[in-house]
């Protein structure tokens, strides 16, 4: 009887470690914004038209004026999916953003997929505007790099419109679009990330 007790207590402390580990795994990423972008302060950013290449020159500096650590961690481990149009023809989000010589951003990109890596330190929230910052692209309410004009860039969140980059908060497995000009037909709305992202 001892014996078939102790299995018992045994089998529900696994399931116990089990459950709070599958907790802590689970991407609990605050709604709160965080600081709206000032791209005036941010070095070596893309002028012209794309491809924008990972920009990684003035990286250290544009971090530091974003507030970010130049390290990444797994406290929070999030993904997210970004596709960018220029009057309705993608453009490339290349391998590389946030990826400087020893050391990483906690926003980055390990290939061209389009696939965001959110791996942070702390729990905090970050935004649309502070990953294309990383990047070195100029994204406001109204502009994309050089290109600028009231209704001309939209933004769109697992298909629904989105006003504004620095209140496009990431979580997990969104599908973000960023059209300037002539919208993409259709809008991409999902995305099928690879297993165990």
């Amino acid at each position: 009887m001892w014996v078939g007790a102790i299995g018992v207590l045994g089998a529900s402390a696994i399931a116990a470690i089990a459950l709070t580990r599958s907790h802590s795994a689970s991407p609990n990423v605050p709604t709160t914004p965080p600081p709206v972008v000032n791209v005036t302060a941010l070095p070596g950013l893309a002028a012209g038209p794309p491809p924008w290449p990972a920009e990684i020159g003035h990286l250290r500096t544009r971090l530091h004026a974003l507030g970010l650590p130049a390290r990444a961690g797994t406290t929070l481990h999030i993904h997210q999916h970004v596709d960018v149009f220029v009057d309705g023809k993608r453009v490339i989000v290349p391998a590389g953003i946030g990826i400087g010589e020893r050391f990483i951003s906690p926003l980055h990109t390990h290939d061209a997929s389009g696939v965001i890596h959110v791996e942070s330190t702390t729990v905090r929230s970050f935004s649309l505007a502070e990953f294309f910052a990383v990047w070195g692209v100029r994204l406001t309410k109204t502009c994309l790099v050089d290109e600028c004009g009231n209704g001309k860039l939209q933004f769109f969140v697992n298909g629904k419109p989105a006003a504004d980059p620095n209140r496009v908060v990431l979580t997990q497995h969104q599908e973000i679009a960023v059209a300037f000009g002539r919208l993409p037909k259709p809008v991409p709305s999902s995305y099928r990330f690879p297993s165990g992202t």
